[in-house]
């Protein structure tokens, strides 16, 4: 008894880890794309009042081009920002789906395994248990 709870803990456990492998990278990425846009826009509007002071003129054509740039990269952390952020919530959406069905199906394995019998007559047709109950389950010892 005691083995087979370790053992589906640890099998949910390691599954747990592999769904959310890199989605940390890719929050990181959707958080921080944006902040790099806004940097590359205040080197740009630094570059343009550079060349403003350097001149002596505020001219469209001196102004232009580095403020030209400085959206170019705000377009571009966007970009990056947007999709990342998009792909992200629908990952975690997803492993949440998974991981829901993959604690029904641990429930419903170690009771069977437990008890010798599946969890109900219609076990197939029952609604999942909440998610992690499986690991509620078989945190608790076996009642004698």
């Amino acid at each position: 008894g005691e083995f087979v709870t370790r053992t589906i803990k640890k099998v949910l456990d390691e599954e747990t880890t592999r769904l959310e492998n890199g989605l940390a990278m890719l929050a990181t990425v959707g958080a921080t794309a944006p902040f790099v846009g806004l940097f590359g826009t205040v080197w740009g509007v630094y570059h343009a009042l550079v060349a403003i002071g350097m001149s002596g003129a505020g001219t469209l054509d001196k102004v232009a081009g580095p403020v030209g740039e400085a959206l170019i990269m705000t377009g571009l952390g966007l970009a990056v920002a947007i999709p990342a952020v998009m792909g992200y919530n629908w990952l975690t959406r997803s492993n949440r789906v998974i991981l829901s069905k993959l604690d029904a199906f641990a429930y419903e394995l170690h009771t069977f395994v437990s008890m010798g019998q599946p969890l109900s007559a219609d076990a197939g047709n029952a609604p999942p248990p909440p998610v992690r109950s499986a690991a509620a389950a078989i945190g608790r010892p076996r009642a004698a």
